[in-house]
């Protein structure tokens, strides 16, 4: 084995940590009869040789070596080469446009080509693993032929074979997956195999068959799903929870220290058990292809929520977060039956649902009752600590004041009695309004008693988030205490929590006058620290004459943020701030399309000029949607009268975003904590923004 390994100048390529001289002993560990010894090579063969699905020169020299691997049966876990192998040569490049040779993406593009040519051309290595008698590389074979083999009709009668003689469920499952893939990169094929799927639907086949066809279908072909697809996949749900729970087929195996393992040992964790956990897979993908049939996927979650399985109710709290976060619609059921599982006494199932809760804000109040049942039984979870850090809201607490429900307001009372609250305390009061005001004689004595000293930046930070957000201009000489006394430690990050506050009070905090004029004189004028200075000054002090020559200077600084901040400034000053037109004018040419959306946004604000604000707000809509909350609370804002001209358009854009199902800023593949919460916020500001003029005309 590995004939002409030591023939390769393995010194003179790389990976991702440099040069590539200790692939070979990767190559061999693959090969080695110590299981631990095997998944330690193949996590570094992740590790540097494919990092993060990368392919480098010493990626293509392995592939001859990882296929001779594969084609040896001696060779012990060759799935996980499979799968490696697939990653390596699976990589679908956008053949639209060709990249230009001095582009400094050729190179890398060059390198997938290369893979996917070099695996694609030994592929048929692949085909004598569909009848190995290694479970393993049965399930990793037929994704890897429906990926790399160049004669899918051939793959396709091979998946059928096997799929009528197989006995393992998962592995019937990947042949089923595989013809699916199949269907999606060879449209030629699809009809044929959409028709083979609509037939394993009625069948004989057992119900985990049939659900992964449906989940296919989903896939490739949702219009051939049949139209009672709920109720079809809920008793095929109920048809597998009668059935025995098979024993496990998975080796045990000795723990390692890699990524990997750690990987495969939190599987196993996760799926101990648990009844035909394979369920979860087969589901997200048939939720995936429904897309934005909400009450259909609604109504499938709902039921499976009313499961007697808790790892059932697991998974469907797991995909009910996933679709709340990418898809508009009525939850109010949803959310309650998550919320029912906090109770469960499975520990997985609701760590789940607490995860889920946390990131809807306020569309978890119909599970507000189980959550404030939780907080009640379960004190000690009201504070999270964590080595070497701040201690942190429990995720409970924070769920629940985060819904704004007035239940949390005696937990964060308790909270601001201990020796240091937690550091995220003051963030969710905002969340809570008018109900939290109770807080603020706890929040302003916990502010006067600190010590200004170099924990200040710690200590103050949740106390003056707090005041800020329930607007408490009582604090004003707590506030003004750390303003003046902050240490040099950190001090201009003490002072623009304290500038925010103050900003906040507006001119209640007409004390503050003298200190802000005090922090302008003695600072540059240029900076972001001036801007937020004179930001604050004006809020406290509108028409205060020093305020528009630092934000007009801040304009043509250099730094991109300094100039972003002027304008939003700008804006908050409004018609006062008419001087400064011609500079905002200027800013909207700026590259950067936030800094163009920014400068229109307060132009708009400050001239009333929609005829030069509005078709550089509409591009950044469409281009950016990250930009639309800011651009919504500039229409919602609005003095009557001022869309004018392009209330039409400015009202056919908000009404489009108010129809449209999906989130605004949702992705496939990834997301943020606070996207349910920023788009509902949205969503609100819209309908202000259309009741409030409709827009004018």
């Amino acid at each position: 084995m590995f004939g002409g390994i030591n023939d390769v100048d393995w010194a003179s390529l790389e990976h991702a940590y440099g040069p590539a001289d200790d692939v070979p002993a990767l190559l061999y560990g693959l090969a080695s009869p110590d299981p631990a010894e095997r998944e330690s090579a193949l996590d570094g063969m992740y590790g540097a040789v494919h990092h993060q699905g990368d392919v480098y020169d010493s990626t293509l020299a392995c592939i001859p070596f990882l296929l001779e691997l594969v084609g040896d049966p001696s060779v012990e876990d060759r799935g996980g080469v499979v799968e490696l192998l697939t990653s390596i040569g699976g990589i679908d490049l956008d053949g639209d446009d060709e990249l230009d040779p001095e582009d400094e993406e050729f190179e890398y593009a060059a390198n997938y080509a290369m893979a996917a040519s070099a695996v694609t051309a030994g592929a048929d290595v692949f085909l004598a693993l569909v009848d190995s008698g290694d479970r393993g590389v049965r399930l990793a074979a037929p994704l890897a032929l429906a990926t790399l083999h160049g004669d899918p009709e051939l793959v396709l009668g091979l998946l059928r074979r096997r799929l009528a003689a197989e006995e393992d469920a998962e592995v019937r499952f990947a042949c089923v997956e595989a013809a699916g893939r199949i269907a999606l990169r060879h449209g030629r094929l699809a009809s044929g195999v959409v028709e083979w799927l609509t037939g394993l639907t009625r069948v004989t086949y057992g119900a985990g068959v049939r659900l992964a066809a449906l989940a296919q279908l989903a896939r490739c072909a949702p219009d051939a799903l049949p139209p009672d697809v709920v109720t079809g996949v809920t008793g095929l749900l109920r048809e597998l929870r009668a059935e025995p729970v098979p024993a496990s087929s998975a080796p045990e195996r000795p723990s390692t220290p890699t990524l990997l393992g750690q990987l495969r040992e939190r599987r196993e964790a996760e799926t101990a058990g648990r009844h035909a956990p394979w369920t979860a897979d087969l589901l997200r993908t048939l939720h995936s292809g429904l897309g934005d049939r909400v009450e259909d996927r609604t109504a499938l979650l709902t039921d499976q929520l009313c499961s007697p399985d808790w790892g059932q109710r697991t998974d469907a709290v797991r995909m009910s977060g996933a679709l709340l976060r990418t898809w508009r619609g009525e939850y109010g059921e949803l959310v309650g039956l998550m919320g029912e599982q906090l109770s469960d006494p499975e520990p997985r199932l609701a760590d789940a649902a607490v995860l889920a809760l946390g990131e809807l804000f306020g569309l978890a109040a119909p599970a507000a009752d189980a959550l404030a049942d939780r907080v009640a039984a379960d004190p000690a979870g009201w504070v999270q600590e964590w080595p070497g850090g701040p201690p942190m809201l429990g995720s409970v607490v924070m769920t629940l004041a985060r819904a704004g429900d007035r239940r949390a307001v005696p937990v964060l009372a308790r909270l601001l009695e201990l020796d240091e609250a937690p550091q995220n305390l003051g963030h969710v009061l905002d969340h809570l309004g008018e109900k939290a005001l109770p807080l603020v004689p706890a929040l302003r004595r916990r502010l006067g008693a600190l010590d200004l000293d170099e924990r200040l930046h710690d200590l103050a930070g949740p106390l003056l988030s707090g005041l800020t957000a329930l607007r408490a201009a009582d604090a004003l000489p707590e506030v003004l205490r750390v303003l003046r006394g902050a240490p040099r430690y950190r001090k201009e990050w003490v002072v623009e929590q304290a500038l925010r506050a103050l900003t906040a009070f507006g001119p209640a905090a007409r004390a503050a006058v003298p200190d802000l004029r005090g922090l302008l004189a003695g600072g540059d004028c240029s900076g972001a620290f001036a801007v937020k200075s004179a930001a604050a000054l004006w809020a406290v002090e509108p028409g205060a004459r020093e305020v528009l020559p630092v934000l007009r200077t801040a304009l043509s600084a250099s730094e991109l943020a300094v100039r972003r901040a002027a304008a939003a400034a700008l804006g908050a000053v409004g018609s006062g701030a008419a001087a400064a037109a011609p500079a905002l004018a200027g800013l909207l040419r700026a590259p950067d399309p936030w800094a163009r959306t920014d400068a229109a946004i307060a132009l708009w604000r400050v001239t009333g000029d929609a005829d030069r604000a509005w078709p550089v707000l509409r591009a950044a809509w469409e281009a950016l949607p990250g930009t639309r909350p800011a651009i919504a609370a500039c229409l919602a804002d609005l003095p009557e009268g001022c869309v004018g001209p392009v209330a039409d358009e400015v009202e056919r854009t908000l009404r489009a975003e108010i129809s449209s199902v999906r989130r605004h800023q949702a992705m496939d593949g990834g997301y943020g904590s606070h996207d349910i919460f920023t788009d509902e916020k949205l969503l609100a500001l819209c309908r202000r923004a259309l009741t409030r003029e409709g827009p004018a005309k």
